[in-house]
C-alpha cells in the first residue's frame, strides 16, 4: 500500500524543453526503455551494438603491449583479460536486457544506491571521454598524414563532426552502423588476409617478437600482470554495449533463441572481437617494425594499417587513401558510441547532483569538449599510464556490480530484481560503495608500488578479487537492508499510469507513488524534485546515520549541530576535490617529468617547484571554493526550508478552508433538504387549495343551477297539482268557465316560469363552458379591430337600448389583428354586462369608453366606465369564479372569470383592473401583436 505523509507539496506542472520531450533525441536517458520505444529487431540491435567495436584504440593497445612486453606476455594478458571480461559482462548484459535499463540504472539497484551510483556514472563518463579522445587522436593523425592538417585543428574537426551524428540518438546511429558495417568489415579483414598470403613468415615473426620486453619473447609473470592491467581498462566497454542492449524486445517463447544470441553477441561477446583486434594490432605493430618503422610510429593504428594495406594495393597512394578512409570510418563508428554513452552518463550524474536536466544533447557537447581538452593536452602520449591508473577503479566497479548480480541475488542477500527509482532506493548502499572504495584504494596503492613489485604488476587482479569478496561480505553484515527503502506500490500494475507533475502517461516500471504529492510520479520528475527531501522513505538513509555517528564520535560536543554537519560536509567536499586535483596533477607530472628521463636535473627541479606552487595555489582555491559552496548550499537549503514552512502554513489554511467548505456544503444540503420539504408542503397546500377551490366551484355551480331548477320544479309541481284537480273536476262535469280560465291562466304562468328558469340554467351551463375557454373549434382570422367592436356593440343593442348609456370607441381605424374574434366578442360582452349590472344604479346615465392602441409589438386595449367602482377589498377577488356582490340580483360571478381566462389562456395576454369607489372602473388588456 502507498505510504501517506502529513507533509504535502503543492503540485507545479513541469514542462520539459523540446529536446527532453522528444524521445527520438533523448532516448530515455534517465529512464528505463519502455516497450513502446523498443521496436527494433534483435539483429538490428546486435548490429548497432557491435558497430561500435570498430575503435582502433584496441589495435593501439595491442601494439603498445606487444612493443613494451613482448608477444608472450601481451598475448596471454589479452586472452586472460578477455575471458574475465566475458564472464563479468554476461550477467551485466542479461540484467540490462531483461529490465531494459542502462549501466547507471543497473548500478543503482545492484548495491550502490541512488546517490552512490553517481561515482560509477563519473567512472563510466570518464571511460567515454578518455576513449573518445584516444579515437579522435587516431583520426586526427590520419587527417594529418593524408591532408597535412595540423593536429590541433584536426582534434577540433574530429570532435565537432561527431555531435550532429549523435544528436538524434540511437535512431540515427542504427542507420549509420547498418550501412557502414559491410564496408568496414571488408576493409578490416582484407589487410590481414593479404599479409598472411603474401608474407607467410610474418606469423612466426610475430610469435617471436620481443619488443622492448626485458624477458624477450618469453613469459614473465610480472610483465604479464602489468600488461593485463592496461588491457583491463576495456572492461567498462560493457557499459556502451548495455546502452544498446536495453532496446532489445522482451524475451518470449517465440524469440528466446534470438534474444539470447543477441544478448551474448551484443553484450560480452564484444570481447571476442576486441581480443582479435588487440592481437591484430600487436601483429601489425611487429610487422611495421620489421619493415623499419620506429617504435613510436608502430603504436599508431594509422601507421600500422598503412603497412597492412600496402600488401593489398601495389600503388602506395591508393594504399594510403584506403588506410585513411578506413581509419576515419572506424573512428566515426566508435566515437558516435562514445559520445552517445557519455551523454547518458553525464545526464545521470548531473541530474542527481543538481536536480536539473537540460537534456542529453547538452551533456553530449559537454563530453566532447572534455575529450577535446584531453586531446590538446596530449593524452595519447601517456596512453599506458592513463589506462593503467584508470583500470583499477573501473575493475573495482565492475567487479562489485557482477558480485551483486551473481552472488548476492542468488543467495538472497539482495533483491532478485533491479530497482532503479529514487523513491525506492537509499541514497547510499554500503555494499557497492564500500567495496569499490576499499578495492580502489588498495589496488591503486599497489599500482604505485606501495606493496612491492608483485602487487604492482597484479594491481588489477587485486581490485577485481577484493570487490568480488567484499560485496557479499558487506551485504551479509548489513543483512541487505540498504537495497530497498520502501516497496513499489505499482508492482502488480499492468497499464500505463498518469504522472501528476509532467502529466504524461508512462509504464508502471517507471512510476512511483509520491506521498508528498499524494499521486503517481514518473522516475524523471522524481529525480528532479528538490522540495520533497526524500520524505517518501520510511527509514533514515545510511548517509544520514553515518553523518550523525561520525559527528558524534569525532567532533566535540560543544559545537552546535549545524556547525558539525557543515564542517563534515566541508571536509568531505575538500577531500574529494583535492583527490581529483591530485590525480590530474599526478598525470601531468608523469607525462612531463617521469616519462621523459632525458631531462636534466635543473629542469626537473624547476618543474617540481612550479608544480608545487601551482598545487598550493589550487589547494587554497579549492579550500575557499569548498567553503563557499557549502555556505551557498546551506543558504539555499534554509531558503527551501522557509518555503516549505510557508507551504505547510498554506496547506493548513487550504485544509481549513476545505473543512469550512465541507461544512458549508453540509449546511447547503440541509437547506436544500428543508427547501425540498417546503416545496412538498407547498405542493400539498396547493393541492388542498385546488380541492377546496374545486369544492367551492362545485358548490357554486350547484347553488347557481339549483335555484332556477328548483323554481322550475316548484312551478311544474304546482301545474301538475292544478292539472290533476282540473282533470277530476272535468270528469265529474263540475267545472265552470271561470275555473277553466283560472286553470289556463295558472298553466300559462307555471309553464312560462318553468321555461324561464330552464333557460337560466342553460345560460349558466354555457357560461361554465366559457370559463373553461371551450373555444377549441374556433380558428384565427384577420379582422379590423374597430369594425369588429362596432359589430359586437350592434349585437348588444337590444340589451343596451333600454339603458341610457353612451359608448365611445377610440383608436386607429386601420388597425388589424390576426386572432380569435369569438373570444373578443365574449370579452366585450361580459365587460359591458358587468358594467350594466354592477357599475350603475337603476336609472343612472352612464359612459363607457373603448380605447385601443398599438405600441411596438403589443396592442393595449382599455375598457373604462364611470360607474360606482369596486370596493378596494374586492378588487383582488373579482376574477374568482362565482364571486359577486349582486347575488340574487342577476349576478352569477362568472362574467369576469370568463374574461380573465379568455385573455390569459386563449389570447396569451394580460389583464389588470384599476378602480376607485364612485369614480368608475378601468380594465387594461395587453395583447401580443403577431
Amino acid at each position: 500500500m502507498p505510504i501517506q505523509s502529513n507533509f504535502k507539496i503543492v503540485k507545479v506542472r513541469r514542462d520539459y524543453n523540446s529536446w527532453v520531450a522528444a524521445e527520438t533525441i533523448e532516448d530515455y536517458a534517465l529512464r528505463f526503455a519502455p516497450k513502446s520505444f523498443r521496436k527494433w529487431s534483435e539483429w538490428l540491435v546486435t548490429n548497432t551494438a557491435t558497430g561500435g567495436l570498430s575503435f582502433l584504440a584496441l589495435e593501439a593497445i595491442g601494439g603498445s603491449l606487444a612493443i613494451n612486453y613482448g608477444f608472450a606476455n601481451s598475448f596471454w594478458a589479452i586472452v586472460t583479460v578477455g575471458a574475465i571480461i566475458f564472464l563479468t559482462g554476461l550477467p551485466i548484459a542479461y540484467y540490462a536486457a531483461k529490465y531494459n535499463i542502462d549501466m547507471d540504472l543497473l548500478t543503482r539497484g545492484a548495491g550502490f544506491g541512488y546517490i552512490g551510483s553517481t561515482i560509477t556514472s563519473l567512472i563510466y563518463a570518464s571511460f567515454t571521454f578518455i576513449f573518445f579522445a584516444l579515437e579522435a587522436v587516431i583520426m586526427a593523425q590520419a587527417l594529418e598524414l593524408y591532408f597535412h592538417l595540423p593536429l590541433a585543428i584536426g582534434y577540433v574537426v574530429c570532435s565537432l563532426a561527431i555531435i550532429p551524428l549523435v544528436f538524434f540518438g540511437v535512431t540515427l546511429i542504427n542507420q549509420l552502423h547498418l550501412w557502414t558495417q559491410p564496408i568496414w568489415l571488408t576493409l578490416l579483414v582484407l589487410p590481414y588476409v593479404c599479409v598472411l598470403y603474401k608474407q607467410p613468415d610474418s606469423l612466426s615473426n610475430w610469435i617471436q617478437f620481443a619488443g622492448q620486453s626485458s624477458s624477450g619473447a618469453g613469459f614473465d609473470p610480472l610483465l604479464f600482470g602489468t600488461a593485463a592491467t592496461v588491457s583491463f581498462s576495456l572492461i567498462v566497454q560493457i557499459g556502451e554495449q548495455v546502452d544498446y542492449l536495453r532496446f532489445l524486445p522482451d524475451q518470449q517463447e517465440t524469440n528466446r533463441g534470438k534474444w539470447w544470441l543477441a544478448v551474448v553477441l551484443a553484450g560480452p561477446g564484444w570481447i571476442f572481437f576486441g581480443c582479435a583486434k588487440q592481437l591484430g594490432g600487436s601483429f601489425l605493430a611487429a610487422l611495421a617494425i620489421q619493415h623499419g618503422m620506429s617504435l613510436i610510429e608502430a603504436k599508431q593504428p594509422t601507421q600500422i594499417y598503412s603497412v597492412g594495406f600496402e600488401s593489398v594495393f601495389s600503388n602506395p597512394s591508393i594504399a594510403l587513401a584506403v588506410t585513411v578512409f578506413f581509419v576515419i570510418l572506424s573512428q566515426v563508428k566508435i566515437n558516435v558510441t562514445n559520445a552517445y554513452a557519455g551523454s547518458l552518463a553525464w545526464s545521470n550524474f548531473f541530474s542527481r547532483l543538481t536536480h536539473s536536466h537540460p537534456g542529453r544533447v547538452v551533456w553530449l557537447v559537454f563530453n566532447v569538449v572534455i575529450a577535446l581538452l584531453l586531446m590538446e593536452l596530449g593524452v595519447f602520449a601517456t596512453l599506458e599510464a592513463v589506462l593503467g591508473l584508470y583500470a583499477n577503479v573501473a575493475i573495482a566497479w565492475v567487479g562489485a556490480l557482477v558480485a551483486d548480480l551473481v552472488i548476492n541475488k542468488p543467495l538472497g542477500l539482495s533483491p532478485s530484481y533491479i530497482e532503479f527509482k529514487r523513491a525506492h532506493l537509499y541514497n547510499f548502499n554500503p555494499v557497492g560503495c564500500g567495496a569499490v572504495l576499499i578495492a580502489s584504494i588498495v589496488s591503486m596503492s599497489a599500482f604505485v608500488g606501495l606493496f612491492g613489485s608483485v602487487a604492482k604488476a597484479f594491481a588489477s587482479f587485486i581490485a577485481l578479487g577484493l570487490a568480488i569478496v567484499l560485496v557479499p561480505a558487506i551485504a551479509f553484515l548489513t543483512q541487505g537492508k540498504y537495497y530497498i527503502a520502501r516497496e513499489d506500490a505499482y508492482s502488480d500494475c499492468t497499464h500505463t499510469i498518469h504522472c501528476c507533475i509532467c502529466e504524461q502517461e508512462y509504464e508502471p516500471q517507471d512510476m512511483a507513488f509520491c506521498p508528498v504529492y499524494s499521486d503517481a510520479i514518473c522516475s524523471l520528475c522524481c529525480s528532479l524534485d528538490m522540495r520533497c527531501h526524500d520524505a517518501c522513505k520510511t527509514t533514515s538513509n545510511l548517509n544520514q546515520n553515518s553523518d550523525k555517528l561520525t559527528v558524534k564520535s569525532v567532533l566535540q560536543a560543544k559545537l552546535s549541530p549545524r556547525t558539525k554537519v557543515r564542517l563534515l560536509k566541508y571536509l568531505a567536499l575538500f577531500f574529494s576535490l583535492s583527490t581529483l586535483l591530485s590525480v590530474i596533477l599526478g598525470v601531468v607530472y608523469y607525462q612531463q617529468v617521469v616519462s621523459q628521463p632525458d631531462l636534466d636535473q635543473r629542469m626537473v627541479e624547476r618543474l617540481n617547484a612550479t608544480l608545487i606552487e601551482v598545487s598550493a595555489v589550487l589547494f587554497v582555491v579549492i579550500g575557499i571554493s569548498s567553503w563557499w559552496l557549502i555556505l551557498t548550499q546551506e543558504s539555499r537549503q534554509l531558503a527551501q526550508e522557509e518555503l516549505d514552512k510557508q507551504n505547510l502554513l498554506l496547506q493548513q489554511e487550504v485544509e481549513e478552508r476545505q473543512l469550512a467548505e465541507i461544512q458549508l456544503q453540509e449546511k447547503a444540503q440541509q437547506l436544500e433538504q428543508t427547501l425540498h420539504n417546503l416545496q412538498q408542503a407547498e405542493a400539498q397546500l396547493i393541492q388542498t387549495e385546488k380541492l377546496a377551490a374545486l369544492g367551492g366551484l362545485v358548490a357554486g355551480i350547484a347553488h347557481e343551477i339549483n335555484t332556477p331548477i328548483g323554481i322550475g320544479v316548484t312551478a311544474a309541481s304546482l301545474l301538475v297539482e292544478k292539472t290533476t284537480a282540473f282533470s277530476e273536476a272535468f270528469k265529474r262535469n263540475a267545472i265552470k268557465r271561470s275555473d277553466l280560465e283560472k286553470f289556463v291562466d295558472l298553466a300559462h304562468q307555471s309553464s312560462q316560469m318553468t321555461l324561464n328558469n330552464l333557460n337560466r340554467a342553460a345560460q349558466l351551463i354555457q357560461s361554465f363552458k366559457q370559463v373553461a375557454v371551450d373555444q377549441s373549434s374556433e380558428s384565427k382570422r384577420v379582422f379590423n379591430f374597430k369594425c369588429y367592436l362596432e359589430e359586437v356593440l350592434l349585437q348588444l343593442s337590444p340589451v343596451l337600448k333600454p339603458t341610457p348609456h353612451t359608448i365611445d370607441i377610440q383608436g386607429d381605424a386601420a388597425l388589424t389583428l390576426n386572432s380569435y374574434p369569438g373570444a373578443f366578442s365574449q370579452i366585450i360582452t361580459n365587460l359591458i354586462m358587468n358594467s350594466l349590472l354592477h357599475a350603475y344604479e337603476p336609472g343612472d346615465q352612464g359612459y363607457i369608453r373603448l380605447c385601443f392602441v398599438a405600441v411596438e409589438d403589443q396592442i393595449i386595449f382599455e375598457y373604462a366606465d364611470d360607474g360606482q367602482g369596486i370596493a378596494p377589498e374586492n378588487i383582488s377577488r373579482i376574477f374568482e369564479p362565482f364571486f359577486t356582490t349582486r347575488r340574487g340580483q342577476g349576478g352569477s360571478g362568472l362574467g369576469l372569470p370568463i374574461v380573465y381566462n379568455l385573455v390569459t389562456q386563449k389570447l396569451n395576454g394580460k389583464i389588470r383592473c384599476e378602480s376607485q369607489p364612485s369614480q368608475g372602473t378601468k380594465f387594461i388588456i395587453t395583447l401580443p401583436k403577431p
